[in-house]
This record gives structure tokens, sequence and C-alpha cells, in this order.
């Protein structure tokens, strides 16, 4: 399974897996300078909660809108997906230039406006504003540590029954400059204060006396904010630091002490097999025996004669495989480019998009890896047109309409999350004009090839197969073979699950790649123990349990989602229960695929290599 052409380049990749987590950024994502008063653009985007996961607009409450038209900022196919809504804002801000108690606008309030500000501030929905690229940030202070971020800022807060709303904002605008290098000065900070402001009118706005904005005992709201700037010592090209600071780091070192464990638990126990028990089975079998001795052979090569036998569900277990090895590409390529920073969240939707479309053109590994299968399970006359159009339209299609599904709920619920019209339309243009011509190009790539040689021929008649005893049956052994991936993987699982359902930054793709280099061998090694271990009890069948030995990890994670869903969040809307058990349910299918595909593959070689080493008559 190692060479020494691939040693270095995995020494390689394990070095850059240790490096301090740093903002990179994605090529033409530029420094900009500003000079002394030059205006700053500062934007708006989404309204989100983590109690309802459902996005809204930013004026979908009554704040202070721009004189004129509200200007939208062009979004990319990753930024449409996660809802975001980027528009222009009203706030005047000069570089260097301070504001003290600036009043933005007076907005009345009725009866419908204050239902709208009870029902975001009960759900804690976050405001999300952007200044030259940064996310506004709030600072508070760790107990145990210094301090640190969180995404945006809340709408308002709840107290006794009493809704109080954040209508006065502090800006603090760090920014940085190097004359020996550039002219002017770029932002390296972007903190907001909100505070709640109860003043009648705006000589009073900014009191330090003034009681908080009770929504209840007031007709109307003033909006006011200040700007001050504070000089840095960051440099632009970290100023992402302080919002990707890696939080619980010896949690996932420990992590990673535990993965390597089960790894090296699961290679010793390969290795018994390999070095002991096989090579002895090996020598035993290729000695000549006699007449009475060959009579009383038992293991695994009694079973030479249907071990490939071909499977039931022989089409689907080739689709299976070959889409998990279109995960696996996609998770790889990604990985790759996220390593050098090319996926740097300055680039909002970026990761999202490079998934998406790195999913729709790794469809040529899923047709070529399904008809190599076909051709092993079937021969030249295999059903192969069959199992292309499965391999293109099966899954992704079981993708597809859960997504659009969702996207109705979402739309019901007059969300930014839902997806329009053009952007699923532009979804089905990727996947019927790319990725379905991209897997039949690869299904006819595949069924072009010869096919691969088997060292034994399968019998016409199937052999009778041994009563198992409950604990061998696959069934029990793949469900139990699961437990292992899973446990290399759940912390990592838990970090990328906040960052998807709490709204937080994720940028640790050193531990991921490691964690799936760790995973990979894992899910071989389970499968190849498994499979051996049914095989010696004279049990052929063993395809499909090579597939579940590791897939049936995506149970486990399932499982785990539904842990999270009761421990972590707080979602009580039947829409955003759906929305997430939907998209868990997806995600832990696309796990399925991947882990399955990785044990089936592994499996199949090891199985060809052992039976290719002994004498059959």
């Amino acid at each position: 399974m190692t060479s020494t052409r691939s040693a270095p380049r995995r020494l390689w990749l394990a070095l850059c897996c240790v490096l301090p987590v740093q903002g990179f950024y994605l090529p033409g994502l530029a420094a900009r300078e500003y000079q002394a008063g030059e205006g700053i653009e500062l934007k708006v985007n989404k309204l989100t909660s983590v109690k309802t996961q459902l996005p809204y607009s930013y004026y979908s409450l009554p704040y202070c809108k721009p004189k004129g038209k509200i200007i939208d900022s062009p979004e990319n196919l990753g930024e449409t997906l996660m809802g975001d809504l980027i528009e222009s804002s009203p706030y005047e801000i000069n570089m260097t230039v301070p504001v003290n108690c600036k009043v933005l606008c007076e907005e009345t309030l009725d009866e419908a406006k204050r239902n709208q500000f009870r029902s975001m501030i009960e759900d804690e929905y976050l405001v999300n504003w952007i200044l030259d690229n940064l996310p506004a940030a709030t600072r508070y202070r760790n107990t145990s540590g210094p301090f640190l971020y969180t995404d945006g800022f809340l709408v308002g807060i709840m107290q006794n029954r009493h809704y109080y709303v954040h209508n006065h904002v502090t800006l603090d605008i760090q920014y940085h400059s190097n004359p020996d290098k550039y002219e002017g000065f770029r932002i390296v900070g972007f903190e907001v204060e909100p505070r709640s402001s109860g003043a009648k009118d705006a000589s009073q706005a900014c009191s330090p006396d003034v009681t908080a904005m009770d929504i209840d005992a007031q007709d109307t709201i003033i909006y006011t904010y200040d700007v001050k700037w504070t000089y840095s010592t960051t440099p632009w090209a970290y100023r992402w630091d302080a919002y990707l600071k890696m939080s619980g780091e010896k949690i996932h070192w420990f992590a990673i002490l535990n993965s390597l464990l089960i790894l090296i638990f699961l290679s010793g126990m390969v290795a018994m097999i390999l070095l002991r028990t096989l090579h002895r089975d090996i020598t035993a079998y290729n000695e000549v025996a006699t007449a009475e001795e060959a009579q009383e052979e038992t293991g695994w090569k009694l079973v030479h004669g249907d071990v490939f036998r071909r499977p039931y569900f022989s089409t689907l277990l080739a689709v299976s495989v070959g889409s998990g090895m279109q995960v696996l590409g996609m998770s790889i390529v990604t990985l790759f480019f996220a390593l050098f920073g090319l996926l740097s969240p300055a680039h909002r939707g970026g990761l999202l998009q490079s998934v998406m479309l790195l999913y729709t053109l790794m469809g040529i590994l899923a047709g070529y890896t399904a008809a190599r299968f076909c051709k092993v399970f079937e021969g030249d006359e295999g059903r192969w047109k069959f199992t292309t159009l499965l391999t293109a339209f099966l899954y992704p299609g079981m993708f597809f309409g859960i997504f659009f599904l969702l996207n109705l709920f979402i739309w019901g619920a007059h969300s930014t999350g839902a997806v329009p019209f053009t952007t699923m339309f532009a979804l089905l243009v990727l996947w019927f004009g790319v990725s379905v011509p991209l897997v039949f190009f690869g299904a006819y790539s595949g069924f072009r090839k010869p096919s691969i040689e088997l060292p034994v021929r399968v019998s016409q008649i199937p052999r009778a197969i041994p009563e198992q005893q409950w604990f061998s049956k696959p069934l029990f052994t793949s469900l139990v073979g699961g437990i292992l991936p899973f446990g290399a993987v759940f912390t990592e699982l838990f970090f990328i699950m906040s960052s998807i359902w709490l709204h937080q930054f994720y940028y640790l793709f050193g531990f991921l790649a490691l964690v799936l280099v760790i995973l990979m061998v894992t899910c071989a090694e389970i499968s190849i123990a498994l499979t051996y271990f049914q095989l010696t009890a004279e049990d052929y069948r063993w395809w499909w349990t090579s597939f579940f030995a590791s897939g049936s990890s995506a149970v486990y994670v399932f499982l785990y989602s539904i842990l999270y869903f009761s421990s972590r969040l707080s979602i009580d809307k039947m829409v955003s229960t759906l929305l997430y058990f939907g998209y868990m349910w997806i995600i832990s299918i696309l796990f399925m695929l991947l882990t399955g595909a990785i044990g089936t593959i592994s499996s199949f070689f090891f199985v060809r290599a052992i039976y290719g080493s002994i004498k059959v008559d």
C-alpha cells in the first residue's frame, strides 16, 4: 500500500498540516489603500440565527435605508446557496475621520414592526455587516484567556419579557500604515459595540444616562452611530487571524492522537493477518497435499470458485463505489487547494462554490470507477448503459430532490436562504450539462479498457455456505466495523458541524487533511480485516460487507447529528428542524459513499492479491 515514491509526498503533506493557521488570500484579493478622508462603503448582509437557521434580509427589519435605491452586490454561486444578500447602507465612513453620535434616521414603530423586532430578538438574530471585505465582529472576553470574536452583533436583547433594540453602534475600525512600502492606510480590523438607547430626541441619543430602548414603551426609534479609529500593528496579511483564532487546539491534537492510536491498532491487526496468518495459509495451501488432507482442507481457499461471484444488486454496488470515488476526489482536491490558502474566508462562498464545481467535474471519476466494477461483475456484455445512467442520476438526483424539497419549505418561510429560480437552473445546467456528460465519458473510458484480470475462475454452481455464528454475520460485523472510522473523525466532525450550524469560521484544513488520510487508511484496514475473517469462515459474500464495514460509519454520523441537535442547538421550528436533518442526511450519505468506496476497492485488491498467490487446481 505504500511506495518509496509517494513517501516524500506524504511527508510534505504532513508538514503542511502542522503549519500554524494564518490568513491566506485568493489571488486577486489584493490589499486596498485608503487616503485620509476617503469614503469607505459599509455593506449590510443577511440577518442570521442559530435558533432558526433561516436567514432574512437586513431590510426586512425597519432599519435606516440609503437615499435612493438599495444597491445589491453581485454574488457568486456559493454566496447565493448560503443565503447571502449583500446590499448598500446609509452609513457614511471616511478614512481616519472620527464620528461622534451621528443621527442616521428616525423610524416610526407600529405594531407590525414591533412584532418583527420581538420575533427576531426572541430567535437571537445577528446583524452582519461588511467593511473592506471584513465582517463586523463583536469582541468578548474569554474567562480563561484573551479576547475572542464572534461574527455579527445581536439585533437586541430580551430581559423580563421586555424587548430592547440595539439602535446605537460604535464602529471601532483598526488601520495599519507603512509609508516605506505603500501610501495611505489599510483596514485590518472591524469591531462593533452595540448599545440600546431610548432617547426621545437626537440631542439625548448618546447620553450615557439614557435608558435602554424598549420597543413597547416608545413609538419612535432613533438610529445613531459613532466611528473611532485605532492604529494597529497587525499587518494586512494577518488581519483575519482574530476571526480564525483556533479554539480548542489541544482538543484537535488529542483527537489526532486518538485517531492515530486507532490506526496503529488496525495496522497491527492487518499486519498480523498479512505477515503471520495469511503467510502461513498461503504456504500451507501451496504445499503438495495428499488426497486425505485435501478433503480436510478448510479456510478461505475453499471458496476460490465463488469469491468473485457477482453479488446481489451488483449494479447498485458499482454505482455506489463510483459515486464514493467522486466524493473522495472532490475532497482531496478541495483540501489540496485549501492547504495552499486558496479557499480563504475572505472570498465569501468560495469554499461551497469550489465543492459544487469539483463534485461536478469528478463525475468523470464516478463513471470510470462504476464502469470498471461493472466489467468485473458482468464482463464485456454488462449493462453498461444502465450502470452509467444510474451513476449520473441516482445519488445526484437524491441530493437534488432533498435540496429542492427543503428549498420549498425555506421559500414558504420567506427567507433569503431560499435559492432563486435562476440559481436552481444553474445547478441543473451544472448537473445535466457538465456532470452527466463527464460521467458518460468516464464510463466510456472505463469500458474501453480491458477487464481487470481475476486470478481464479467463478464456478458454475455456488458453494453452500456453512451456518454462521450471530457475531460473524455481515450485519453485526459491519455495524461494529463502522465504529472505528467514525471514532477517527468524530472530533473534527464536531468542529465542522459547529461551523455549519453555529455560523463559526472553520479554517483548520491542515487538521482536516490529516484526519482524511487517517480515515482513508482506517477504512481500508477495517474492510480488509473483516473481509478476511468472513472468507476464513467460508462465506464468500464479501462484496457488500466490504462496503458497509466502513460505510456503516455513516449511521453513527447521523446518530451523532441527533445528539448534537438535542445538546447543542435550540431549534424548535418545524422548517428549521427539517432543514437540519435534511442536510445531515445528505452529509451522512456522502460519508457512507466515501468510506464505503475506500473499503470496497481496498478489499477487492486484497482478495485479488491473496487468491493470486495460491495454487488452484
